[in-house]
């Protein structure tokens, strides 16, 4: 079965594209609300994120993200460390995701920093989703309501975009010139004869 991860930067339209294949039946996981549900739920996860972060990481047994992303988002270092704790606990889980969705023709994984990660090993093919900084900004502001000074801090935190279509095998853009539809089609016909 061929194992299919779709990322891109923050604010891309990942989720839309993703949605589009769901709508053509293909599973798909999404590793970072299946990461944020680990984190709230796993407790060993816990217990090392709470040891690398502090007692301050967890307010009554919830995440506390503002805590967390007020750390990791001003340091590279404390970013790679947080996401070195929880990678490991989300790719078992998506190893149990394949198992149980063998018979589909193939399957997603979605995930924000996949090429910067260990992720990127777990997929046979790597779609990008490509939009203008802009528009990325744009976005983020209308669906996160913060400001544009904390999502350039977070774009900056990714790895540069250029990076990025250098390692992708496929480019979905989306920039309101190429029909979405359209690109995932062309790759639904594609990845179901790989």
């Amino acid at each position: 079965m061929l194992r299919v991860g779709i990322t891109g930067g923050i604010g891309s339209g990942k989720t839309t594209v993703c949605s589009i294949f769901e709508k053509l039946g293909i599973p798909v996981y999404y590793a970072d609300s299946r990461a944020k549900d680990l984190v709230n739920t796993n407790s060993e996860l816990q217990n090392k994120i709470s040891n690398a972060f502090g007692q301050n990481s967890f307010i009554e047994g919830a995440y506390n993200r503002a805590f967390i992303a007020s750390i990791v988002f001003s340091d590279k270092k404390k970013l790679e460390l947080l996401n070195s704790i929880i990678h490991p606990f989300v790719l078992n889980d998506w190893v149990d995701f394949c198992q149980l969705h063998k018979q589909s023709p193939y399957i997603i994984k979605e995930a924000a920093i996949m090429l910067e990660t260990e992720s990127k090993n777990s997929v046979d093919q790597i779609v990008l989703v490509h939009a203008p900084l802009e528009t990325r900004i744009k976005r983020i502001q209308e669906r996160d309501k913060v400001s544009e000074n904390d999502i350039k801090a977070r774009i900056e935190s990714q790895m540069p975009e250029d990076e990025k279509i250098k390692m992708a095998d496929s480019i979905i853009y989306n920039d309101q010139t190429h029909s979405l539809i359209e690109q995932v089609l062309d790759l639904h016909q594609k990845f179901k004869l790989l």
